[in-house]
């Protein structure tokens, strides 16, 4: 199955160029300030893309997912999106699981103590084929322009525990890219740079089931 991933797009979706694949990925952060309006807005654009199947999470920025209830939220999004909070779906045999937290930083959405996001990477099945959170694993692609690790150590000791084949993720703009560690490929597919401009181009990864 050939995968799209995106993420960090901030209100720039319509700036993404964008290839033929049978599935896309959002990684989170999908608006700017996380309005209902620019959420709105990006799931009108992300619901008519000509994929067989579209799936994302929230990220630190999405407020408003994390602010609203679970009626208002399954009454937002579009028909033939996949939204995952902590949650999975089953794909054509493929197994994907996706949660939005990230270790405390000042106030944004979706933070979470130490002990509490521990409790969040501990229901990650241990048959994940492919593993989307917004935050990065610490010391894979997680490293700023001040070149410190921003990633989450508590993740990284669980994706090793997993060994999902594809672990997708974004958040630190400064770290797109893709590598490859003890049997599972890590994507940060941000497309914005840290300035927030439209920098990087989707990754796209061919994954079997």
């Amino acid at each position: 199955m050939r995968i799209i991933c995106i993420s960090d797009t901030h209100g720039r979706h319509q700036d993404v160029k964008l290839a033929e694949a049978d599935m896309i990925i959002h990684a989170g952060d999908m608006s700017e300030m996380g309005t209902r309006a620019q959420i709105t807005d990006f799931l009108n654009w992300f619901s008519s893309l000509d994929y067989q199947y579209k799936v994302l999470i929230a990220g630190n920025h999405d407020f408003f997912l994390e602010q609203a209830t679970s009626k208002e939220i399954k009454k937002m999004i579009p028909k033939g999106v996949i939204y995952l909070n902590d949650s999975g779906v089953e794909i054509e045999s493929l197994k994907l699981w996706g949660s939005p937290v990230q270790p405390w930083f000042y106030n944004w959405a979706f933070n979470r103590s130490e002990k509490s996001i521990c409790k969040h990477w501990n229901e990650i099945p241990d048959d994940t084929d492919i593993l989307i959170t917004h935050v990065p694993p610490q010391h894979i692609l997680d490293q700023n322009r001040r070149a410190e690790s921003c990633g989450c150590p508590h993740l990284t000791v669980r994706v090793e525990e997993v060994k999902p084949q594809y672990h997708i993720f974004g958040h630190i703009h400064e770290s797109y890219g893709i590598l490859e560690n003890n049997g599972t490929t890590y994507v940060n597919s941000s497309n914005l740079d840290f300035l927030y401009e439209y920098a990087n181009q989707p990754i796209i990864i061919d994954v079997n089931p």
